[in-house]
C-alpha cells in the first residue's frame, strides 16, 4: 500500500545479531506497548465500530506476539528488561497535530509507519537468523506486520478523504525517513 524511504542497512541487523538478548527484551516491550496502544485507541473512539473491532483484534494479536517473545526468551534465559522510552516513538508521535479529527488522522497514519517499519526490520532480523524457530517466528512476525501497517491507512481511508490520508501520509513518511536515518544502530527495533 505504501513503502518506507528510508531503507534499514544492513549494520542495523549485525547491532541486533551482536546482542540478540538484548533485541529480545526490546522487541518483547514493543509488543506490550503495542497492545496497549490497541486498547488505548478503541477506548478513545469507541464510536467508530470498524476501528473498535480492528483495534480490538489487534490488541489480542500483540499480546500474543508478547507472549511468544516471552518464550523465545525464556528458553535463553532471559528475563524481561524495565520498558525505556523509545526516541524514535517518542519522535515521531511530535507529528500529532491538535485538534479532534487531525489527531486522529495522525494517530493512524503514524501506527501504519511505525507497523511498516517493525516489518521491514523484522523481515531483516528473519533473513539473517540461521534456520530454526526463531528466524520461523521473525518470518511470521514480519507478514503480520505487514497486515497491520495496511489496517492503519485502510482505516485512514474509511473515515478520511482518500487525498487528505495519502498527503498526510506522505508527510509523515519524509519525517520518519530523516529520523531513521538519524538515530544510532542498536539492539532495539527503532
Amino acid at each position: 500500500m505504501f513503502e518506507l524511504k528510508y531503507q534499514t542497512p544492513f549494520s542495523w541487523t549485525e547491532a541486533v545479531l551482536a546482542d540478540f538478548p538484548s533485541f529480545l527484551q526490546d522487541h518483547a516491550a514493543a509488543e506490550k506497548k503495542a497492545s496497549g496502544m490497541a486498547v488505548s485507541m478503541l477506548s478513545h473512539y469507541p464510536d467508530r465500530k470498524k476501528l473498535v473491532r480492528a483495534m480490538t483484534d489487534l490488541a489480542i494479536e500483540e499480546l500474543i506476539h508478547f507472549k511468544q517473545v516471552l518464550k523465545l526468551m525464556q528458553a535463553r534465559d532471559i528475563i524481561m528488561a524495565n520498558d525505556e522510552k523509545d526516541i524514535y516513538i517518542k519522535k515521531i508521535r511530535s507529528l500529532f497535530r491538535n485538534g479532534k479529527d487531525v489527531f486522529f488522522l495522525d494517530r493512524l497514519l503514524v501506527a501504519g509507519v511505525i507497523e511498516a517499519r517493525g516489518h521491514e526490520r523484522f523481515a531483516l532480523v528473519a533473513e539473517a537468523l540461521p534456520a530454526g524457530k526463531e528466524k520461523d517466528f521473525y518470518v511470521a512476525i514480519a507478514k503480520s506486520e505487514e497486515k497491520h501497517k495496511n489496517l492503519f491507512v485502510e482505516l485512514a481511508y474509511e473515515y478520511f478523504d482518500k487525498a487528505e490520508v495519502d498527503q498526510r501520509l506522505e508527510e509523515i513518511l519524509e519525517f520518519e525517513a530523516e529520523l531513521c536515518a538519524s538515530l544510532p544502530h542498536r539492539a532495539a527495533l527503532h
